[in-house]
């Protein structure tokens, strides 16, 4: 194989114990790059659109890509890829810590889990040993003691991604979490992992990653390594605050969402933002693999009712278990965000779910003696208790545990959800951030804001500033972040990155390390091919254009104070504009045309 990749594709039939072998196309490899693109596209190939996402006939991949392991800026990434237990839509979780690196260690790009295990197995990989071990002993076990236990058995040198007992209890937003705190988080991957009955997977790796250029990728590099130093997000703001940095920034802007995005400002924003996590709660800065920026915080919250230690919460943990609910406690919102880390949780829909419960309680809809608690807003304890519940599926918190377009539906007031394709919208109000809006409605695997980050140019200014309350440039700009984030995603880069660099410097690494000529479109080009195959598969699995919308809190529901007063989503104009950019029809169907144009 090629240098940059290890060359070898491990798959594991659960359900037979057979472990194979297979090499690595290096035609589709170079087509869709790695990670999030080649394991789109073996998913796409392998797996019936109309699968049900908790039967066996799911697969999950556990995908690098090409700069993952290597010296690259911040290559340190490793994707879940599957058919989502929370949505249903093609889901690709992007994790970071040291897994995905110990996994081209070992001489793998990815491991693809088929069929489902009878009883708790660990899947071991030592290098070129593998073999299934059970697992019972460790069935019931949090991520902490988990991934304890393992290292006890195995050694320290192994690196491990395990759920929890959300995972097992197969609750539709768990987490597959690795290095105790990082989280491949969103749309449900846990649950499918836990699903095959697999516990976890632990590898130790001595291997190496050769460079097609290294004289070549040295330069990238140290190029890449001064401007995310020179610049104001990567070399100042989430060194010193880590993301909690945007908890003030977006309140001003009025595009923070309260109470179930019944407000954009918190009047208590200050009490759970990175200074005050700095000053109060910090213990030290954590990075992932070869990341100079270290936004990872370790904290603990010392004393009192809410007593604990670990890491975050990150902006997005504190808005959905803090401002969402209109707690604005930072040691509530931190133990609730402990609880989720050790049981598995995603955070953003496990606070959106709580928070819309906490409307529909506030609206005699949900009774307090459903709840087994007082679910008024503003009860940081209740959201606490509810953590628990939720991961171990518990009381009311096994209703909880549906996530939140569930939840709503249930109680007959499915307007409250505050998401699009059953997943919970993050910490941006879209009346305030017009193309955030545009990119929650279009993403594939749902609201969701690191597929397009249009906080980027709308807040922040990065790599141009576009104003947040027009609609004028949004489609385009969505298109490009979109197709540049499904190629960066597929290198095994982190994100964050792209407030400092962007195509050039993503495209010098990945040529230097591969060997392979792209130039810049064609890079680009990869990532729009990516999204595409998305949209087929989640065309095929039932979703159209009526998917492609938002809540009608946003769409007709005005923001009723801050400097976004007055706003709502003019979404229809941009998404008309989006289709015909993207070259889709009105149904948001890919052309012939256009898929031809991608080899598709």
């Amino acid at each position: 194989m090629r240098h940059a990749y290890a060359g070898k594709v491990l798959r594991v039939d659960l359900s037979q114990r057979r472990i194979r072998e297979e090499p690595l196309d290096a035609e589709l490899a170079r087509a869709y790059i790695g990670g999030r693109g080649l394991a789109t596209k073996m998913f796409c190939d392998e797996v019936a659109a109309g699968v049900d996402p908790l039967h066996l006939g799911n697969k999950l991949f556990l995908a690098t890509g090409p700069l993952t392991g290597t010296a690259a800026m911040c290559g340190g990434r490793y994707m879940a890829v599957t058919k989502g237990a929370l949505t249903g839509t093609i889901a690709c979780s992007n994790c970071g810590g040291n897994f995905g690196p110990e996994l081209k260690y070992a001489g793998y790009d990815m491991v693809v889990l088929e069929g489902a295990s009878g009883e708790p197995v660990v899947l071991v990989i030592d290098d070129g040993k593998v073999e299934l071990q059970p697992a019972g002993k460790l069935w019931g076990k949090t991520v902490h003691e988990t991934e304890d236990a393992l290292h006890k058995q195995l050694g320290k040198n192994f690196k491990i991604v395990s759920i929890g007992p959300a995972g097992e209890k197969l609750v539709r937003f768990a987490c597959i979490m690795n290095d105790k705190h990082r989280a491949a988080g969103r749309s449900g991957v846990g649950a499918v992992m836990g699903s095959k009955k697999l516990k976890a997977v632990a590898v130790r790796g001595t291997g190496g990653i050769t460079v097609a250029d290294p004289k070549g990728f040295r330069a990238a590099f140290l190029d890449a390594a001064e401007k995310l130093k020179a610049g104001d997000v990567t070399g100042t703001g989430l060194p010193q605050f880590g993301t909690a940095v945007l908890v003030n920034v977006i309140n001003e802007q009025g595009a923070f969402p309260v109470r179930n995005f019944q407000q954009a400002q918190f009047e208590s924003a200050e009490a759970i933002s990175g200074e005050t996590i700095a000053e109060q709660i910090l213990i030290r800065k954590r990075s992932c693999f070869a990341c100079p920026m270290a936004c990872g915080r370790v904290t603990a919250v010392k004393e009192g009712p809410f007593a604990g230690k670990g890491e975050g919460p990150e902006y997005e943990s504190l808005w959905s278990l803090g401002a969402a609910a209109g707690v604005s406690d930072l040691a509530a919102v931190s133990k609730a965000n402990y609880i989720c880390n050790e049981l598995g949780l995603d955070t953003i829909t496990a606070g959106s779910t709580v928070a819309c419960a906490m409307e529909l309680f506030e609206e005699g809809v949900i009774a307090a003696e459903q709840a087994g608690c007082d679910l008024r807003f503003g009860n940081g304890a209740a959201v606490v208790e509810l953590m628990s519940k939720i991961g171990r599926r518990e009381g009311f918190g096994d209703v909880l545990a549906e996530g939140g377009a569930r939840v709503a539906e249930k109680f007959g007031r499915p307007e409250l959800f505050m998401g699009v394709k059953k997943l919970e919208a993050p910490a941006y109000d879209p009346r305030g951030v017009h193309g955030m809006g545009l990119q929650y409605a279009t993403s594939n695997r749902g609201a969701c804001h690191v597929r397009g980050y249009m906080i980027a140019p709308e807040i922040l200014g990065v790599p141009v500033k576009m104003d947040p309350h027009a609609t004028e440039g949004k489609a385009a700009m969505n298109i490009a972040f979109q197709n540049l984030t499904a190629a960066l995603d597929s290198t095994g880069i982190c994100l964050f990155v792209t407030f400092s660099v962007g195509g050039p410097e993503i495209l010098a690494h990945l040529t230097a390390a591969t060997g392979f000529d792209y130039d810049l479109d064609e890079m680009v080009q990869a990532g729009e091919r990516i999204w595409n195959l998305e949209k087929l598969f989640n065309m095929r699995a039932g979703f159209g254009r009526k998917d492609d919308t938002l809540p009608p809190r946003w769409l007709s529901e005005p923001i009723p104070a801050g400097p976004a007063k007055g706003k709502t989503v003019p979404l229809d104009e941009m998404l008309t504009e989006y289709y015909q950019l993207r070259g889709w029809d009105e149904q948001g169907q890919p052309t012939k045309e256009k898929l031809a144009t991608l080899g598709l």
